[in-house]
């Protein structure tokens, strides 16, 4: 047996490691800085929620130029969880400020961690949605129901295997549940706020 052949293999499994290793270290960086431009986006921090997000983006960037050299590795959950993330805060900042959604080209990723980004934007949008409940922003809290609405009808025309999707019409029908939830919440408000009208109009 050549021992050249164990040494080839080492050097390219020591590569391969090496670039798995920064992948995944990084990865933790795109979720963190992900979740921090979320909140801050629920504060109303929009400059700090954007720095936060484009910090991200270059994170993942830096991932897929680390990765360039072993492909077999693109797909690795540690990508897609921090492009799925990545996709939830850029879509989320794009609906709480009622701009243009960027899609899965614009983002330059693969439309299967955007597309549950999507669907995990929705847990994001009923959180903003309640807040503006409470706020007494009846009309804009509509506003954001509707989207989240248009997301799910979204998602429920994508109708392939889950092992191509990697199990998206779970993530479709939580986000259908946490619509429905929020309907009757701003049902509620609705008719509470009306009662509260009549009441003082007596």
């Amino acid at each position: 047996m050549d021992h050249n052949v164990v040494s080839d293999a080492r050097t390219v499994l020591d590569a391969r490691f090496a670039a798995r290793e920064r992948g995944i270290t990084d990865s933790r960086k795109v979720i963190r800085a992900c979740a921090n431009g979320i909140r801050a986006l629920h504060r109303g921090e929009w400059d700090k929620a954007s720095e936060l997000i484009d910090e991200a983006g270059s994170l993942l960037d830096g991932i897929s130029d680390a990765l360039v050299g072993h492909p077999e590795m693109m797909h690795a959950g540690f990508v897609s969880d921090a492009a799925k993330e990545y996709a939830e805060a850029r879509l989320t900042e794009a609906l709480f400020k009622d701009e243009k959604v960027p899609s899965f080209q614009d983002l330059s990723m693969d439309p299967v961690p955007y597309l549950h980004g999507l669907g995990e934007a929705v847990g994001e949008m009923r959180r903003r949605m309640l807040d503006l409940l409470r706020d007494e922003e009846l009309e804009e809290a509509e506003r954001t129901l509707n989207a989240m609405d248009e997301i799910v009808d979204l998602l429920a025309e994508i109708d392939y295997p889950d092992g191509m999707t990697a199990g998206l019409r779970r993530t479709t029908d939580v986000s259908r549940s946490l619509v429905e939830r929020s309907r009757a919440d701003l049902t509620a408000t609705v008719v509470q706020e009306r009662l509260r009208q009549d009441l003082a109009e007596r």
